[in-house]
């Protein structure tokens, strides 16, 4: 077997599960190269020999699993998602281990399957048309500010760092404006969610149902200019754990599509799997449908967040 590692050393708190990893899953014979994340290098350049692998290991957080999945789209290289971030979402929907010798069982089985990733385009400060690719969400307004001010605790409280961040600030009135497959839709809110994996803690989702092989995304407009006015919606996401109380109210707005045009004004940051842009609103995002290739997959989980 051969492995190629991306490994960002910088996710999460630094912990070096992956080491143990490599050491459980490797047998006689076998081969792993590493390549650490760089400034200096991109993740295109670190991918660009991965057909001569067996599978590619992304260690890291929803960010980096992320690239590594929208780099690979459409090959047929497996990816292991090896969650080593802070909140680790997309591990966390496609219900995959964080338990070395559970991922080392999962790669060497070869059992796969096939995802939706996602597309977000935009205009960066400098006037550059930038692409990246998205796993679990990506979005503008408050979610936005809710991710930036918790990037600046993550590496001394971990994820209550993004409880902080919630409680700490205030969201700003938004007027929106989407175009979904063609379709105009007009409204106000605090902010544009879109939605691939709809879990964001083990038995809370955004929405109730969500699947992410089906071509499409979930656009979510959180309504409200007041964060406690969320409180219905956020009670009925706790209490939809079992799958009997599927209405979230009238706070969220929910929508479906392949390709959303989003503008807000004022313009605001945009965000995707946590990482904030150096650019504002507008931007245009499409779905890649089934485009990567999972490669630890547990064919014993059963997630929420996507239908199996």
């Amino acid at each position: 077997m051969k492995l190629l590692v991306i490994n960002n050393k910088c996710s999460g708190l630094g912990d070096s599960d992956i080491y143990d990893f490599i050491r459980i899953a490797t047998q006689e014979g076998d081969d792993v190269v590493i390549r650490n994340l760089s400034p200096k290098r991109s993740i295109a350049e670190m991918l660009v020999d991965a057909r001569d692998f067996d599978c590619v290991v992304a260690a890291g957080g929803d960010g980096t699993v992320a690239s590594v999945c929208y780099e690979l789209r459409y090959t047929d290289v497996p990816i292991l998602i090896f969650p080593a971030g802070t909140a680790n979402l997309l591990a966390m929907n496609l219900d995959s281990s964080n338990n070395p010798r559970e991922l080392a069982r999962l790669v060497r089985e070869g059992q796969t399957a096939r995802f939706d990733i996602c597309e977000i385009e935009y205009v960066d400060v400098d006037g550059v048309q930038r692409k990246h690719g998205f796993g679990v969400i990506a979005g503008a307004g408050y979610d936005s500010k809710i991710m930036e001010s918790a990037n600046r605790l993550k590496k001394s409280i971990g994820s209550l760092a993004y409880y902080l961040s919630f409680l700490t600030n205030s969201p700003d009135k938004l007027d929106i404006e989407l175009i979904i497959d063609g379709v105009e839709h007009r409204t106000e809110g605090m902010a544009a969610l879109l939605v691939n994996f709809a879990r964001v803690a083990p038995d809370i989702s955004i929405i109730h149902e969500n699947d992410a092989q089906d071509g499409l995304f979930d656009i979510v407009v959180l309504k409200p200019d007041k964060v406690w006015k969320l409180a219905p919606t956020a009670i009925s996401a706790l209490l939809d754990a079992g799958g009997q109380f599927p209405e979230r109210g009238d706070a969220i707005d929910i929508f479906s599509g392949r390709e959303v045009y989003v503008r807000t004004e004022p313009p605001v940051r945009i965000q995707f799997d946590g990482e904030v842009l150096e650019a504002t609103t507008p931007f245009v995002a499409r779905v890649l449908p089934r485009s990567f290739r999972e490669g630890g997959w547990n064919t014993s989980g059963a997630s929420a967040g996507s239908s199996r």
